[in-house]
């Protein structure tokens, strides 16, 4: 029967079968040193026979070996297999991937890079948070829902929508499954959904991607100040569940005590407070100006906890969103991660009147008739709603401290990276 690697630790003085992958592998005049991994750890094997058939082995060799687990305080877990028997399941290649290679190399054999320790941990935490998100939302009366990937429709603006011939028809690849998700409201009151978005956003930043993971909620009755509340209390469940359940995945990415202090009410700000911050801080930006990386930077430098900077300019967000007392805001939010990270959550009450949203339509120069539908759900019992949409990968490149976005997600998708 095969044992895991991360259970041998409970069978010191056992014989056990271990599946899995060569990682590191060296011969001796007395011995052969095999380190071999499954998805659950690394263990180092020893075969006392310099001339076994694990002598032979190659990097990322797949092989069954049967051994003695030992304690061992110099092995590179302290625990070890005195190898007694192998099978060598398939004899691999000479492996591609040595020291010090470079991104883009590492981008174009990504397909195998994912084996590397660092990528199946960061896969680890990605799976885990989705599980602490969904946890939260369940425990919050929400229903998961699924929204359709082509649509006929913008929701963010359509400079950075990827158009596609559908059967004679224009179609799009969705940006966002917002705009269904507030049609589920009105039989299932608080939705949420993940799903894939895709932004034809011509950035280079290490914060974009033009293919990413949304995590978006639709709640009926809630206000953007109920919005931004379920927000920061959602943000607080993840992490702190990652810290208290997983200290040592997490740890081996960045400092468990930075991810402790995350935790609700954070720190709030208007537009308007933000704009006079920079232009303190001597920024050339004025009333109006959407942020960029060095602005968001700048506003959390000094934070330990993420930023809302609420009330933002028409001009500058989406159509659906819901005038403020000042009709030159709408009530909206984003949510800054600090240390530079930036935006990772964008959410807003939304117009709910039937004439307010036509004549933002119309504002925007967008064809009525394709939003028909979307209008016609202020007219039969429309309701006060808000709702938020997460970016995965940015959330998960700011929890672990992640120098670049690409590495949060298996595949990543940008401007010039398309392949594998």
């Amino acid at each position: 029967m095969r044992t895991m690697i991360s259970e041998l630790a409970g069978k010191v003085g056992e014989e056990v079968e271990i599946w899995g992958w060569v990682y590191r592998h060296r011969v001796t005049k007395n011995a052969v040193f095999v380190v071999l991994r499954d998805s659950s750890g690394i263990v180092q094997v020893v075969f006392k026979d310099p001339n076994s058939e694990a002598a032979n082995l190659s990097i990322e060799s797949s092989v069954k070996i049967k051994g003695i687990v030992k304690e061992d305080p110099r092995a590179p877990t302290g625990i070890e297999v005195e190898g007694k028997w192998i099978e060598i399941v398939h004899l691999a290649e000479r492996f591609p991937i040595t020291k010090d290679q470079s991104t883009e190399f590492l981008l174009d054999v990504r397909h195998l890079w994912l084996r590397s320790q660092k990528m199946g941990k960061i896969l680890k935490i990605r799976d885990l948070s989705l599980r602490y998100f969904r946890e939260f939302f369940h425990n919050e009366g929400f229903w998961e829902v699924h929204p359709p990937i082509i649509t006929k429709t913008g929701a963010e603006g359509g400079s950075t929508l990827f158009g596609f011939d559908y059967f004679g028809e224009e179609a799009y690849l969705s940006q966002t499954g917002q705009l269904y998700l507030e049609a589920l409201i009105y039989v299932l009151e608080r939705v949420y959904s993940f799903t894939p978005s895709f932004r034809a956003e011509k950035s280079k930043t290490r914060k974009h991607l033009t293919e990413f993971w949304h995590l978006e909620a639709e709640m009926a009755w809630f206000s953007n100040e109920d919005n931004m509340k379920l927000q920061e209390r959602m943000i607080t469940h993840v992490v702190q569940s990652l810290v208290e359940k997983n200290a040592n995945l997490i740890s081996q990415f960045t400092d468990i005590a930075r991810l402790k202090k995350i935790e609700y009410p954070f720190e709030r700000m208007s537009y308007d407070e933000a704009i006079e911050t920079l232009q303190k801080k001597g920024f050339k930006i004025e009333w109006g100006d959407d942020f960029g990386a060095p602005h968001e930077a700048a506003l959390t430098e000094d934070l330990e906890k993420p930023l809302f900077v609420y009330d933002w300019p028409k001009e500058s967000k989406a159509f659906y969103m819901k005038l403020a007392d000042d009709p030159k805001l709408v009530k909206c939010s984003d949510l800054l991660a600090p240390e530079g990270h930036g935006e990772i959550i964008g959410g807003s009450e939304r117009i709910w009147e039937v004439d307010e949203l036509v004549k933002r339509i119309k504002e925007e120069g967008l064809k009525e008739e394709n939003y028909e539908w979307y209008i016609d759900l202020r007219r039969y019992g429309s309701v006060p709603h808000s709702g938020f949409g997460l970016g995965t990968e940015r959330f998960l490149k700011w929890i672990l401290n992640l120098e670049h976005i690409r590495d949060a997600l298996p595949f990543p998708r940008t401007i010039n990276r398309v392949y594998p």
